[in-house]
C-alpha cells in the first residue's frame, strides 16, 4: 500500500520535511518512490511548497496521505474534507483513577448477595 508521508530532513533542532510517496510497509529513510514536495514548519511564516499535480495524481491511484499530510493538504486547499485527528490526546491522571473506582463497586455489590444466601443455609440444619 502506498503511503503520502513527511519524511523529516534538516538539521538537529531544525526540521524541515519532505513530502514523499512510499510504500507503508517499508522504511520512512529508505528509497521513496517520489518526492512531492517540502514543509518547513520552523521559518516564520511556514512555508509549504507543493507539486499538487503529482499529489492528486498519486491519491487517484489510491496512495493514502498520513492525518497529518491529509491535514496540511486541507490547510493548502489541494483536497475538501475536514480535518482528522493526527494524535491521540494522553489520558488524564484523574480520569485513570475514577475507572477504578467503578470498578471495585460491582465486587461490593456481590458481597452482600453472598452474606444473605448464608444464613439461609445455617437455619435449616437448626431446625
Amino acid at each position: 500500500m502506498l503511503a503520502i508521508r513527511l519524511q523529516r530532513i534538516g538539521k538537529k533542532k531544525q526540521p524541515t520535511y519532505r513530502l514523499v510517496v512510499s510504500d507503508k510497509k517499508k522504511d520512512l529513510y529508505g528509497k521513496q518512490l517520489e518526492i512531492l514536495g517540502n514543509y518547513n514548519p520552523v521559518s516564520m511564516p511556514k512555508t509549504v511548497s507543493l507539486n499538487v499535480e503529482r499529489i492528486l495524481h498519486w491519491l487517484s491511484v489510491g496512495a493514502q496521505a498520513s492525518a497529518t499530510v491529509h491535514n496540511l493538504l486541507v490547510k493548502e486547499k489541494v483536497i475538501t474534507a475536514k480535518k482528522v485527528q493526527a494524535w491521540k490526546p494522553k489520558p488524564a491522571k484523574g480520569g485513570s483513577a475514577s475507572g477504578r473506582k467503578d470498578e471495585a463497586q460491582p465486587k461490593a455489590e456481590a458481597a452482600p448477595k453472598a452474606e444473605t444466601a448464608a444464613p439461609k443455609t445455617e437455619v435449616a440444619p437448626a431446625a
